[in-house]
Order: C-alpha cells, then sequence, then structure tokens
C-alpha cells in the first residue's frame, strides 16, 4: 500500500509541477498559432506545391513546412496524409509531410525547447528536417515505377494560395508572444523593478508545497511554488470558461469568450511575473518578459478587427480543439510519468542507455515503437530519462521515434500505401533516427561536426546507391 501511495504521490506532483509551469507560456500561445493556421491559411497555399510536378526544391520544402503547422501524433496524422496522397501529391513529399508534422511541429519544438532546452529543440528540428527529407526522396527513389502509375492529375492542388497580409501579421504577432514567453535571453529576463510584499506566512506555505510536492533534481522533479497554485487555479477558471466560451464559438460569441480570453491574458502575465516567497514575505520581479508578453496581447486586439467576424470564430474554435485533442492526453501522460519514475532506477537508464552506442540508440527506438505516447507527451517522458542519465544521443533517437511509429500508426500506413512501402519507410525511419543519435551524441561527445557530416553524408549516400541498384536489379527482373 506504501507504494501505491508514493507512485500516486509521484504522479501528482508531476503534474502539479507539469500544470505550473510548461504548458503556461510556451503551450498556451502555441496552442492558439496552431489553430490561427488551421483556420486562416488558405489550403491551396499548403497543398499546390505537393503535386508530382512541382520541382522538388519546392514539394519537400512545402511538405516539411506544411507539416510543421500541424500538432498531431503518427495516428492523427493518417488521415490527413491519405488524403494529400490520394488526390496527386508524390509519394516522396507525402512521406516528408508523414514524418515531419509529429516530429517537429511548432508544439513539439516550443515544447522541447523549454522542457529539454535550445540545444536539443535545434537538433530536433534539424536532424526531422533533414532526415525527413531524405526518407521521402529514398521512398520516391525505391518506388518511382508503381509511383508513375498513380500519380493523377496534378491540377488537384491548383489554386491562388496566397496568404493575405494581414493573416502573416496576425501568426506573426503569436510567434512573438511565443518567443517571448520562452526565449531566454538577457533582454527579456533583466530586471526591471523589484518589490517586496510582507506576508508573514508566505515561507510557511511554500514549505507545506515542498513536502507535498518535493523537488528531487535527479528525478527531474521540480516541486511546486505559491505562485504555481494560482496558475492552476487560473487554468481551472480558464478551462471552465472556455468550454462553451470556446467550444460553443461556431454559434457565435456568447458571454463565456470574452472572460475565458481575458483569463487566458491575465494567466499569461501572471506566469511572465517573478513571484517567489521569502522569509519576510513574498519578491515581485517584473522583468522585460512581463512587459513583453501582455503588450504583444494587447496588439492582438486590433488586428481581430481585421478580420471577418466568422475568420475568429472558427480560429478560437480550432484552437479549442486542439485544447481538447491534446490536452487531456498530455495530462494522463504527464501523471504516468510521475508514477513510472517512481519505479525507475537511473542505474538501469544509465546501463542500457547511458553511453551512446548502437545498442543505446537502438534501444531508445524501439521503446519509441513499443512504448508509444500521445504527441508531446514524449518530452516529458525524455526528460525524465535525460535526468536518469539517459545519453542525448540515444535520447534524440528516441524523440526522433516515439512520435513516428507506433503499432497502430504502422498497420494504417501499410492500409493507405500498400505493406511494401509502409514497412519500407519503417525501416527507413528506424535506421535515421539511430543515426540522427548516434551522430548527435557523437558531437556531444567532442566529434568535429564536419567529421560527422561527410560520415553521415557518405553512409547516405552509399544507402541511396545501393537501393538504387537493388530496385533497377528488381524492375529488370
Amino acid at each position: 500500500m506504501d507504494l501505491v501511495t508514493v507512485a500516486l504521490q509521484g504522479g501528482v506532483a508531476s503534474l502539479a509541477s507539469y500544470l505550473a509551469a510548461h504548458v503556461l507560456l510556451c503551450l498556451v500561445p502555441a496552442f492558439f498559432i496552431a489553430g490561427a493556421l488551421s483556420a486562416l491559411m488558405p489550403q491551396a497555399s499548403i497543398t499546390r506545391y505537393l503535386g508530382p510536378d512541382a520541382p522538388r526544391w519546392v514539394a519537400y520544402p512545402a511538405a516539411a513546412g506544411a507539416g510543421s503547422l500541424l500538432a498531431v501524433c503518427s495516428c492523427t496524422v493518417q488521415p490527413l496524409f491519405a488524403g494529400i496522397y490520394s488526390k496527386g501529391a508524390g509519394l516522396g513529399p507525402a512521406i516528408t509531410f508523414l514524418f515531419f508534422a509529429p516530429a517537429a511541429n511548432i508544439l513539439a519544438l516550443s515544447y522541447t525547447g523549454v522542457a529539454l532546452g535550445a540545444e536539443i529543440a535545434i537538433a530536433r528540428i534539424v536532424l526531422a528536417l533533414s532526415f525527413g527529407i531524405g526518407i521521402g526522396m529514398i521512398m520516391a527513389m525505391i518506388f518511382r515505377r508503381s509511383e508513375a502509375a498513380r500519380q493523377g492529375d496534378a491540377r488537384a492542388f491548383a489554386g491562388d494560395g496566397r496568404v493575405p497580409p494581414r493573416t502573416l501579421l496576425f501568426l506573426g504577432t503569436l510567434v512573438a508572444l511565443l518567443i517571448a514567453g520562452t526565449l531566454k535571453v538577457d533582454l527579456l529576463s533583466a530586471t526591471l523593478w523589484q518589490h517586496s510584499i510582507a506576508w508573514p506566512e508566505a515561507a510557511s506555505a511554500q514549505a507545506l508545497l515542498d513536502r507535498w510536492v518535493p523537488a528531487n533534481a535527479a528525478t527531474g522533479a521540480e516541486g511546486l511554488s505559491l505562485q504555481g497554485v494560482a496558475l492552476i487555479a487560473l487554468l481551472g477558471l480558464i478551462g471552465a470558461a472556455a468550454w462553451r466560451g470556446l467550444g460553443l464559438i461556431d454559434n457565435g460569441v456568447n458571454r463565456l469568450t470574452v472572460p475565458a480570453l481575458a483569463l487566458t491574458v491575465l494567466t499569461l502575465a501572471f506566469a511572465a511575473l517573478g513571484l517567489r516567497a521569502t522569509v519576510a514575505g513574498i519578491d515581485l520581479t517584473v522583468s522585460g518578459r512581463t512587459l513583453a508578453v501582455p503588450l504583444l496581447c494587447a496588439a492582438l486586439l486590433p488586428q481581430v478587427r481585421r478580420f471577418e467576424a466568422w475568420d475568429m470564430q472558427q480560429w478560437l474554435w480550432e484552437t479549442w480543439r486542439f485544447v481538447r485533442m491534446i490536452f487531456p492526453l498530455l495530462v494522463v501522460g504527464v501523471f504516468l510519468v510521475g508514477v513510472i519514475r517512481v519505479f525507475i532506477q537511473p542505474e538501469w537508464i544509465r546501463a542500457v542507455a547511458g553511453s551512446n552506442t548502437v545498442a543505446a540508440n537502438l534501444a531508445g527506438v524501439v521503446f519509441g515503437v513499443f512504448m508509444y505516447f500521445p504527441t508531446l507527451v514524449e518530452v516529458p517522458i525524455a526528460k525524465m530519462f535525460l535526468s536518469l542519465g539517459m545519453h542525448p544521443g540515444p535520447l534524440i533517437a528516441y524523440l526522433m521515434a516515439d512520435p513516428e511509429l507506433s503499432l497502430q500508426s504502422i498497420l494504417i500506413t501499410s492500409a493507405i500505401i500498400g505493406k511494401l512501402k509502409a514497412w519500407t519507410y519503417v525501416a527507413l525511419v528506424a535506421l535515421f533516427s539511430t543515426l540522427a543519435g548516434l551522430a548527435y551524441g557523437a558531437w556531444v561527445d567532442g566529434t568535429p561536426a564536419l567529421t560527422l557530416i561527410l560520415v553521415v553524408g557518405g553512409f547516405v549516400t552509399t544507402l541511396v546507391v545501393a537501393l538504387n541498384f537493388i530496385e533497377s536489379r528488381r524492375a529488370s527482373c
């Protein structure tokens, strides 16, 4: 019974620290960005460049760009993949889209940067972009003859596709809000003003929270602050107001819409405020971030008036759809992370994946496939592994494989493009995820970047030549 109690306490502690920190200045703006991209971007601007006749230098970056707009997991992306593939998209760009959307969408990257650091987030996007395009090109090359018979009329992707300037400005402001809340630079973190508020009970209240939700750097447990408690309460109020205020926005603005949005702005502004409990009371700190976040929120208001009311309703509804689809899974996943963390011993992780070996990186890939987590939940799992001693190389291999492959998504992909193509894709993802982990791990361990580029480039070139030879031999039989 004691073990069950400790495990439940670990889950509650993990969830409490998560709700008090990571979902605010990172995920909240990112949800609104994802909603704006889904509701305001013209469909033709995304799909017209993926057709079989589009130049490679246009089609593959466009596929990766379209994937980056969607906060989806390997299962959720399947209907989108099936749609563009059946309408005539080339196999290569479609595969790049299938790979890139779960691995490096805006939510995944922003959350990775906050939870694991900018270095791992940059490595994730660079490796996902290069290997996603590479896998797509290899798939297109291997199956070029069978694809030639399938490709239909590229006119299905025709259209204007121009993005209105007001949409670009609106999206730019939302992205600036996300950056202002998460970027660690002196301009944003510099202290502008400090003030102390006398509250003798603050220290005892914080000590009580420390006993309930203790911090433990060895296992990645972050603890809970007084500010965190207030933020959790604000999130609860947002959820209560948004359930109807945003959930029913497609029927028009209702009496809960404005309170839900006002609470969101208040929560972001409060999260950007420095607040620390001391023996004497509460220390308040105003930084550049404290000013930038509410100012950027205010900058959105005049821009909203430049759109049709229906466009803004769709934006808010799409945002709420993403929240409703992803956030409950995140809550469950983070709670389970806290429970699992109680049972995992650091020496186990260090023994299996504590060094940058082929076996360690393969272990990261295999774990990502068979212990599949919903989108974004792989990030707190990865943070737990990192705190328990996993080498950054196998960690990257896990982050590359987990969003891409699951047993259910493999079966769905097989139904869409056929078993041979699907299992070839699975093999390439596993291979390149392992290679990504080995390359990043070697770079962390001090291997020169030029050496890594030459080795990885030589390996990929050899693989392409070998696959091309095998395909030529098979076609001649």
